[in-house]
């Protein structure tokens, strides 16, 4: 089954892909004739179940996470061949997550393209799960549209040259919560109990709620967040950065 898509919209979706510089001769040449089959894939990838039950994009998502897997495997090799598996392992968690997804969608201004029925249109809880799941769609739309890998790396690779040297300088910022927990067994210690409190009520609100960390019976850090998991893990950010400060990791 088909979706009839207008002028408008195939003009929208070629603006958007051409944005995206994606250092593709295949994906100009398609562009450029608005290949209707190609441009069908995209404007699947960026329509949400609230809009068409039949035609968005659950299926291309559910694809896109194993391209992208394969495509930050890819990297990986090509980029840290010394590597160990167990490495390997924890740096592509860290640059396809569902974070660097949300953030990637928020840099390529792909909310804008996502077509929403009434209930998701209003929903803010759920903008930025949605932008993750369009954004990984679109990377599922790609390998579909091409039957590669290739324009995947083409789009990816250099952003994921700059996250992955961010992340091996300073591990903690992006895992914060487990380098604390290895610490305080490393130390023989009790592991860190986490104190949430609900400051306000508003959703989005950077200090909705607030976390302190005690280690011992001491509190040690305390931050806020929009999120428990996001108070939490500014908690354990601000504490590492402190011990380390302090020499004590």
């Amino acid at each position: 089954m088909t979706n009839i898509i207008n002028e408008n919209r195939i003009n929208q979706i070629i603006t958007f892909l051409n944005s995206l510089k994606i250092r593709s001769k295949r994906l100009s040449i398609i562009l450029r004739a608005k290949k209707i089959s190609v441009i069908q894939n995209f404007n699947q990838a960026l329509t949400h179940s609230s809009d068409n039950k039949i035609i968005n994009y659950e299926k291309l998502e559910f694809f896109g996470d194993a391209v992208l897997r394969l495509a930050a495997s890819n990297f990986i090799e090509k980029k840290y061949p010394q590597m160990s598996v167990g490495e390997r392992s924890e740096l592509r968690a860290q640059i396809v997550s569902d974070e660097w997804l949300t953030k990637l969608g928020e840099k390529i201004g792909i909310e804008k393209l996502i077509i929403k029925g009434p209930k998701a249109l209003g929903d803010e809880n759920s903008k930025n799960t949605i932008i993750g799941e369009a954004t990984e769609a679109l990377i599922g739309a790609i390998y579909k549209s091409f039957d590669s890998i290739q324009e995947v790396n083409l789009w990816l690779d250099e952003m994921w040259e700059e996250d992955s040297e961010m992340f091996l300088k300073a591990p903690y910022k992006f895992k914060s919560k487990t380098v604390l927990q290895e610490w305080c067994q490393s130390k023989g210690i009790n592991l860190p109990v986490y104190k949430i409190i609900e400051i306000s009520k508003k959703n989005g609100d950077p200090k909705r709620f607030s976390c302190d960390i005690f280690i011992e019976g001491l509190k040690e850090s305390s931050a806020f967040g929009k999120s428990h998991k996001q108070a939490e893990t500014n908690a354990a950010k601000y504490l590492i950065e402190k011990y380390i400060n302090v020499g004590k990791i």
